[in-house]
Order: structure tokens, then C-alpha cells, then sequence
């Protein structure tokens, strides 16, 4: 019976690498991206933004070269920078929304 847990395991395992890992994250990426520009990250946080797309493209890119380990990579380091995009995007709207001001020394 652990002979066959194992073997569940590793074909688990297996069945998460190349193309259906890459894509897995790169939809991730997508997805934040998405909740980025919804966040207004395009205009209120454009280094995070710009940084999260070229990564993206750069992920897809060599996913196309089936180089899939490379664009799982650089897919996560989009969806990394989209969710700092999106949580600058709305700590910098928020600020505003309330009046917040920070004091001039």
C-alpha cells in the first residue's frame, strides 16, 4: 500500500511540470495583472506595473522556446510585481481618498 502511495505521489508530481506548470502560473500572473490594472497600478504604480508585463511577456516568450522552467520564473516574478503594483495602487488612492497628507518638514 505505500509502494502505491508513493507512486500516486511521484505521478502527481509529474504531472505538474512543463507546459501545464508555466501555464498554471502564467495565468496567475495574468490574473493579477488584471486586478493591478483595476487598481489603477498603471497610473499609480508604474515601475511595478511596467516591471509585471515585461516579465509576463518575457515568461510567455520562452514558454514559446519550451523553455518552461525559465517562464514559470518570470511568470512568478510578474505576479510578484502585480501584487506589489496593485497593493501600492491602492495604498497610494486610498491615501488620497481619506485626505491623508503627508507633512512637508
Amino acid at each position: 500500500m505505500k509502494k502505491l502511495t508513493v507512486l500516486v505521489s511521484v505521478a502527481g508530481a509529474l504531472a505538474a511540470c512543463g507546459p501545464v506548470k508555466s501555464t498554471a502560473n502564467i495565468l496567475d500572473a495574468e490574473v493579477q495583472i488584471q486586478a493591478a490594472r483595476t487598481a489603477g497600478a498603471d497610473k499609480l504604480a508604474p515601475f511595478e506595473w511596467t516591471a509585471a508585463n515585461l516579465y509576463l511577456d518575457k515568461a510567455r516568450e520562452e514558454v514559446g522556446y519550451s523553455d518552461y522552467q525559465a517562464g514559470v520564473d518570470f511568470a512568478v516574478k510578474a505576479s510578484r510585481f502585480a501584487n506589489e503594483a496593485r497593493e501600492k495602487a491602492m495604498s497610494v488612492s486610498g491615501s488620497s481618498d481619506t485626505g491623508e497628507r503627508t507633512p512637508n518638514p
